[in-house]
């Protein structure tokens, strides 16, 4: 009677009680709880200075906006579930996991600067990079990498308004940065959450 039950795992064990960050996602968090409280303070402000027919015309041109976001957001969503599918797990923790070490950092910028596209491709692959067995270092060097150095800003926008010398010379004067950035994410991750790093490390 006073043996403990088998079938009562010590929760402070299970790996499950400790997912990789990005595994789960809660539908609504703190941020969207903080930005539908400034949606309603601001829809009350338009409707006491312009009434009702101003809230409705924003809400036209919002609706008629985000009708116009759905299909890439959802494109991006599809893209990185099956790049999660499609990558090996093995050789991705291998060239951008934990152990990686600068080769990681430095093929997480490479793949950065390169990506094309918006924030629709971007954080889905970042997040399907995680699931897979990239390291928070290896994928914040490459989120880093795209805003900084991503070569498709910089061919449709920066080199035709602030010309090629300016925009070389920003890019050089950028590379050191996503390495940078990947390297204290990494050496902050390792310590705020030591068991997740030893529980990736055994696997």
């Amino acid at each position: 009677m006073s043996e403990p039950s088998p079938k009562q795992p010590a929760p402070a064990e299970d790996a499950e009680s400790e997912p990789r960050p990005g595994r789960i996602r809660k539908p609504i968090g703190w941020s969207t709880i903080f930005i539908a409280v400034l949606v309603a303070v601001s829809a009350a402000l338009v409707w006491r200075r312009d009434g009702t027919d101003g809230v409705l015309d924003i809400l036209t041109h919002d609706l008629a906006l985000f009708g116009g976001i759905i299909p890439r957001v959802l494109a991006g969503c599809l893209l990185g579930a099956f790049i999660s599918e499609i990558l090996p797990h093995e050789k991705v923790s291998r060239s951008l996991g934990p152990k990686s070490g600068l080769k990681g950092l430095l093929i997480g910028t490479a793949f950065g600067a390169i990506l094309p596209g918006g924030p629709f491709t971007v954080y889905p692959v970042g997040s399907a990079l995680l699931t897979v067995g990239a390291d928070f270092g290896a994928v914040i060097a490459m989120v880093v990498s795209w805003t900084l150095i991503g070569y498709g800003r910089a061919v449709a926008w920066e080199i035709p308004i602030m010309g090629t010398d300016f925009t070389l010379w920003r890019i050089i004067i950028s590379l050191p940065l996503p390495v940078l950035a990947g390297a204290l994410g990494r050496f902050v991750y390792v310590r705020l959450y030591p068991k997740r790093v030893t529980e990736e490390a055994e696997t």
